[in-house]
C-alpha cells in the first residue's frame, strides 16, 4: 500500500514515504498536531490547513514532487464528509464490518468531526473514480467527486481520532498504466529509468514495516505503551529531548538499541522496525553507506552481553506509566481534553470574546463568581449529601501567557454584587465614624450589612465578620479574586499557606468557621464557611504553594485550569472582544435566575450523569493503574456535577446535551490539569503510604547514600559508617532484592523506588 507525507520545499509540494507505524504515530501525536486538533474541535476551523497532510493514492514523480503525478499506488484514499452527528457511529460500524472486503488500511475521523477518511486496497482493473464509486456503493455512502484525483491530500487528525490502522499501508507498490487501464506491477524488474537513478537514496526512515511477518514486534506496542512513545520519552530523559545528529548519532543510536533490544526479542528485524534511522535525510532517504552504518550500529548493540532489562528502560517505562493518569483524562501529555464544540448558551456567551486557546480556562474560571450569586440553595448529590455552589478555581499557566483573560467575564458577572457591596461599605464606614474605638456606649452594628467581595489584605477578625454577615443575610457566599495564589495568605492574620489550605478544606464542605472572643469590642461569631475564589499562578509556584497539601484533600477540592498557547502564537498579543452594555444585557437573565433560586434543587439527569462518571472514573483508574487519578476523581465528579447544577438553574431549570457534554468535559479537564501539575507527587505519596518500611536498624547504609552513586561513593560511605570489608556482597544483595540497579551506560548505581 502507500502512505506519503506532504511537505513544502521552495514553495513546491513534495512527497516522502512514511514506512513505519512508529513514524506515522509520531507525526499524528506531535504536540503541535494535538493542539491544532483541540483548537479545530473547539471551533477554530481556520487552523485546519496547518495539520499534517498525507496522500494515500499516488507515488511521487521522479523529482519527488506531488503535482501532476500519474503514478498510482495500490491504495485509494477516500473522504466521507457532511455526516450528521447521529449518523457517525452507524457509518463507522459499516466500514469496520466491511474491512476485509474493502482491504481497509486506515480509518480516521475528519478534522471537523463530521466525516471519515479511509484508505482501502485499490482494485487494479478499475480507475480511480470507479474505485471510489465501488467503495461508496459498498458502504452505502455518497460518492465524493472532489476526491477523484489521485494527488488528493488529506488533513491528518490526531491519535485520538485514529480508529483503525493496518501496517500494510506502509509497504508501497505501484500500479502501472493510466487511470483508465491500470494493472498491478508484478515484475519488480520493471522500473522507470529515473527511479534507477534514485535507487541509491531509497526511503529508509525505518527499515522494516511493523506488520512484516519477519518482525517480532508486530504487537506495535510494549505492554500497552507505543514504541514511538518509549523512544520519545527516552530522548526526553537521557538527551534533553534532542534527537541524535551528525557527530553523536552512532553513540546515541547504539545506546538506544542496547536499551530496547530486550523488548524486541533481541532481533535485528525488531530493532529495525522501531529504532528510527537517524542517518536518513529530511525527505526520508539515505545512501547505501549511511544505511549500512545504521544497520551496523544495531548489529553491534545486539552483540553486547545480555543482563536483563536495563535500568534506563525501567525508568522510561515508569515515567510513561506516570503519564497514563494524564492521558486517562481524555487529552494527551501536552494537550488537555478539547472543549466541546457546542456549549451551553451561558458558557458560549462568557467565552465568546477570548481566543480559542483561552476558552477552556475562562469556561472553568467563571463558576466561582456564578456560584456567589446563589444563596440559600442546596443541591443533593447521588449519595444524598447536600452541597452548595462552592467553587475554588486555580488557574495555572506560565508567566505572561494571558491569565488575565478571565477577569473581564468575572467582572461583569460580579457587577451587581459589587454595587450592593458599595452601599454596605458606605453604611459600615458611617457606623464606624459614629462609634469610634474609645466610645463607651456604642450603637449596635447594623445587622443587614453584607459585603461579599473581599480584598486580599484582611485580618482574621474582618474575614470572620464577613463570613458571619453573609450567613445572616441569606446564607450568601463571600468571594475573592487574586492575581497570585500567594496573595491568599493575606486573608488571614497568620499569612501562612497551611492556614489557606485549612480554609479551602472547610469551604468545600461548608464547615463551621469563625472565632469566639470575650471582649465586648472583639468580633465573635461562628457560621458555615461559604467562600469562593479565583487565584492564578505559575506551575512552579503552584507546586511550591500546595507542596504540603497534595495528599491532605486540599488540591482535590480545587477546580484547576490552565492555559496552553500554540508555540507559534506565543509572541502574538491576544485580541479580546468587546465587553459592553449589550454583553451585560445578554448576561443579565442568567444572573437573575441564579439570584432568584432558593431551597433544595434536584435534577435527575445530573444525578444519573454523576453516577455514570463515577463508574467511568473507577474503570479508567483500573485501566491506567493510577491511584492518584482514582483519589482525585471523587471530588472532581462533585465539582463537575455542581457546575451542571448551576447551569441547570441559570438556563431556567432546563437540562440538555450541551450541559451534559460540558459537565463531562469539565471533569476530564479538571483531572487532566491536576494530574499534570500534581499527579506525580500524589502518586508517590500514595505509594509511600502503602509501602512498608523496607529497612531496619538505627542507621541504614543505603539511606545514607544519594539516589545515584558510584562504587567509590559507596566504599567511602561504608568506611565513614565503620563497616568492615569491601562490601561487595552487600551491593549484590541490594541488587538481588531490587533496592538498587546498575546503569550500564553510566556505571552508576541507582536506587529503585518500588511501586
Amino acid at each position: 500500500m502507500s502512505t506519503h507525507i506532504i511537505y513544502l520545499k521552495d514553495g513546491v509540494k513534495m512527497m516522502r514515504p512514511v514506512t513505519t507505524r512508529a513514524e506515522y504515530m509520531a507525526l499524528r501525536g506531535s504536540n503541535e498536531q494535538q493542539q491544532l486538533m483541540a483548537a479545530i474541535r473547539s471551533g477554530n476551523e481556520t487552523l485546519k490547513h496547518r495539520l499534517v497532510q498525507m496522500n494515500y493514492s499516488c507515488l511521487p514523480n521522479a523529482d519527488g514532487t506531488l503535482r501532476g503525478s500519474t503514478r498510482m499506488s495500490n491504495t485509494v484514499g477516500m473522504d466521507i464528509d457532511h455526516l450528521k452527528v447521529e449518523e457517525m457511529p452507524a457509518v463507522r460500524d459499516r466500514i469496520l464490518a466491511k474491512k476485509d472486503e474493502l482491504g481497509l488500511g486506515m480509518l480516521e475521523e475528519s478534522a471537523r468531526g463530521c466525516g471519515y477518511h479511509l484508505v482501502f486496497t485499490r482494485r487494479p482493473h478499475m480507475s480511480q473514480v470507479e474505485n471510489l464509486q465501488w467503495a461508496a456503493q459498498l458502504l452505502g455512502v455518497d460518492y465524493d467527486a472532489q476526491a477523484k484525483d489521485i494527488t488528493r491530500v488529506f488533513f491528518t487528525t490526531g491519535t485520538q481520532q485514529l480508529i483503525y490502522l493496518d501496517d500494510s499501508i506502509f509497504s508501497s507498490e505501484e500500479v502501472l498504466g493510466t487511470d483508465d487501464t491500470a494493472f498491478l506491477k508484478k515484475d519488480t524488474a520493471v522500473i522507470n529509468e529515473k527511479e534507477q537513478c534514485l535507487s541509491k537514496r531509497e526511503p529508509c526512515r525505518s527499515a522494516l514495516p511493523l506488520g512484516s511477518s519477519k518482525n517480532p514486534c508486530q504487537e506495535k506496542n510494549y505492554n500497552g505503551m507505543a514504541y514511538s512513545d518509549i523512544i520519545a520519552k527516552y530522548w526526553e530523559l537521557f538527551n534533553g529531548g534532542k534527537l541524535p545528529v551528525v557527530g553523536d548519532r552512532n553513540a546515541l543510536t547504539f545506546e538506544l538499541a542496547v536499551t530496547l533490544r530486550c523488548i524486541c526479542g533481541y532481533s535485528l528485524e525488531g530493532l529495525q522496525a522501531i529504532v528510527p534511522n537517524y542517518w536518513a535525510a529530511p525527505d526520508g532517504t539515505c545512501t547505501d553507506a549511511d544505511r549500512s552504518e545504521y544497520l551496523h550500529t544495531l548489529e553491534n548493540a545486539l552483540k553486547e552481553p545480555r543482563r536483563g532489562m536495563p535500568l534506563r528502560l525501567k525508568q522510561v517505562l515508569q515515567a510513561l506509566k506516570e503519564q497514563q493518569g494524564v492521558k486517562a483524562c481524555g487529552g494527551t501529555v501536552s494537550t488537555p481534553p478539547p472543549l466541546p464544540k457546542r456549549l451551553p448558551p451561558l458558557i458560549k456567551l462568557l467565552t465568546r470574546n477570548v481566543p480559542w486557546y483561552y476558552k477552556p480556562a475562562v469556561a472553568s474560571a467563571v463558576f466561582p463568581a456564578l456560584g456567589a450569586h446563589l444563596h440559600g440553595v442546596q443541591f443533593r448529590y447521588w449519595d444524598n449529601v447536600d452541597h452548595e455552589a462552592t467553587f475554588m478555581n486555580l488557574l495555572v499557566g506560565r508567566q505572561s501567557v494571558g491569565k488575565g483573560s478571565i477577569k473581564k467575564p468575572i467582572e461583569f458577572i460580579m457587577e451587581d454584587i459589587r454595587q450592593r457591596d458599595l452601599y454596605s461599605r458606605q453604611r459600615e464606614a458611617e457606623w464606624k465614624q459614629k462609634n469610634p474605638t474609645g466610645k463607651q456606649k456604642k450603637d449596635p452594628r447594623p445587622a443587614d450589612i453584607c459585603i461579599q467581595m473581599l480584598i486580599d489584605n484582611l485580618t482574621d477578625a474582618v474575614f470572620n465578620q464577613r463570613v458571619v454577615d453573609a450567613h445572616n443575610n441569606g446564607k450568601r457566599f463571600i468571594y475573592t479574586i487574586v492575581d497570585e495564589v500567594e496573595a491568599l495568605k493575606k486573608v488571614t492574620s497568620s499569612h501562612k499557606a497551611d492556614e489557606v489550605g485549612l480554609l479551602i478544606r472547610k469551604a468545600f464542605d461548608n464547615s463551621m468557621a469563625g472565632q469566639e472572643r470575650v471582649g465586648a469590642d472583639s468580633v465573635s461569631g461562628i457560621a458555615p464557611l461559604r467562600w469562593n475564589f479565583n487565584a492564578s499562578t505559575t506551575p512552579p509556584n503552584a507546586r511550591k504553594f500546595f507542596y504540603k497539601m497534595v495528599n491532605d484533600g486540599t488540591v482535590s477540592r480545587l477546580d484547576v485550569a490552565t492555559i496552553i498557547r500554540p508555540t507559534d502564537d506565543d509572541d502574538e498579543a491576544p485580541v479580546l472582544g468587546i465587553y459592553d452594555d449589550q454583553f451585560a444585557a445578554e448576561l443579565k437573565p442568567y444572573i437573575d435566575r441564579l439570584d432568584a433560586a432558593n431551597g433544595l434543587i434536584e435534577c435527575p439527569q445530573a444525578r444519573r450523569l454523576a453516577l455514570d462518571l463515577k463508574q467511568e472514573n473507577a474503570d479508567t483508574a483500573r485501566l491506567y493503574e493510577s491511584e492518584a487519578y482514582r483519589v482525585l476523581s471523587y471530588r472532581a465528579n462533585v465539582i463537575a456535577w455542581l457546575k451542571g447544577m448551576v447551569l441547570y438553574v441559570a438556563h431556567g431549570y432546563r437540562w440538555d446535551k450541551t450541559i451534559a457534554d460540558f459537565v463531562r468535559w469539565s471533569e476530564q479537564y479538571n483531572l487532566w490539569c491536576k494530574m499534570l501539575y500534581f499527579g506525580t507527587q500524589l502518586e508517590k505519596e500514595l505509594s509511600d503510604e502503602q509501602e512498608m518500611q523496607r529497612h531496619s536498624g538505627p542507621q541504614n547504609l543505603l539511606e545514607l547514600l544519594p539516589d545515584e552513586f558510584t562504587r567509590e561513593q559507596y566504599l567511602q560511605m561504608r568506611q565513614q559508617a565503620g563497616r568492615p570489608g569491601p562490601g561487595d556482597s552487600t551491593l549484590r544483595t541490594w541488587q538481588t532484592r531490587g533496592h538498587i540497579a546498575l546503569d550500564e551506560t553510566s556505571g552508576r548505581y541507582v536506587k529503585i523506588n518500588k511501586q
